[in-house]
């Protein structure tokens, strides 16, 4: 098993690619925390992983809090250890033009998915450190790398995640410490069919599948093993990367 004696911390573990990665992970040998602010996600997250016979416990968490996250990494790293950062929380917004987006808005998807990543580091690099190892993979997006008309706001906040991955991995890199991004395009998880029914997805999903070279969208799947490879020692010589995981979208 590729992460067995690894402990994983992982947030935005209660849906999509965070529940994807808790049970994959877990599957490969590792001990889950997973981190979310939604308890009920959680739970499910939770029963999955232990109908497999998983390790696993949770924290509830807000990651645009930094003592609390700071507290959460703290007692997971006295109870069980800690090798793996997976940053993997993260929010969107409807398409918009950029003159539509409120300040609000903005901010909260820049709270969310830059300085809950800015907190997640600064939370586990100081045990990571202090033991001359550990990976942190960042969840950025196709749409940090080449930009996505109407999504300005989490365009921007994606972008800054991919420029902070490398920036750290750089500094990070003497002690030990490897750090790295997934950069998916359009993957079939809550986020991108929220707020239509099951017929609407699955017609905008035939339709944007058009536009991949593979003729289809991402499933949580091909985004995990990703993660899987940069958080295991597999990846033992790579960071600073920004992984474009996109069917080829980004070819054409």
């Amino acid at each position: 098993m590729r992460l067995e004696g690894k402990t994983a911390f992982i947030t935005g573990a209660g849906s999509g690619l965070g529940r994807a990665a808790a049970e994959r992970f877990a599957k490969e040998g590792a001990t889950i925390v997973a981190a979310d602010v939604d308890a009920e996600g959680l739970a499910g997250t939770v029963e999955r992983v232990e109908a497999q016979s998983g390790e696993i416990a949770t924290h509830e968490l807000d990651v645009r809090d930094g003592e609390a996250f700071r507290a959460g990494v703290d007692a997971a790293a006295e109870e069980f250890g800690l090798d793996i950062l997976l940053n993997n929380a993260g929010v969107s917004h409807h398409r918009m033009d950029f003159e539509s987006v409120s300040d609000d808005e903005r901010d909260r998807v820049i709270d969310v998915n830059v300085k809950g990543v800015w907190n997640g580091c600064q939370a586990v690099l100081p045990h990571f450190e202090e033991q001359g190892s550990g990976a942190i993979v960042n969840t950025a997006s196709l749409a940090g790398v080449i930009g996505a008309p109407q999504l300005s706001a989490y365009s921007l906040s994606k972008g800054a995640v991919v420029n902070f991955t490398r920036t750290l991995a750089a500094e990070a890199g003497p002690d030990g410490v490897r750090v790295n991004a997934v950069c998916p395009g359009v993957t079939d998880t809550p986020m991108p069919r929220e707020g239509q029914t099951d017929e609407e997805w699955a017609k905008r999903k035939e339709e944007m599948s058009r536009h991949y070279p593979l003729k289809r969208l991402g499933e949580p799947e091909d985004v995990v093993n990703a993660m899987l490879f940069l958080a295991s020692d597999e990846a033992d010589w790579i960071t600073g990367q920004a992984l474009v995981i996109d069917g080829g979208f980004s070819c054409t």
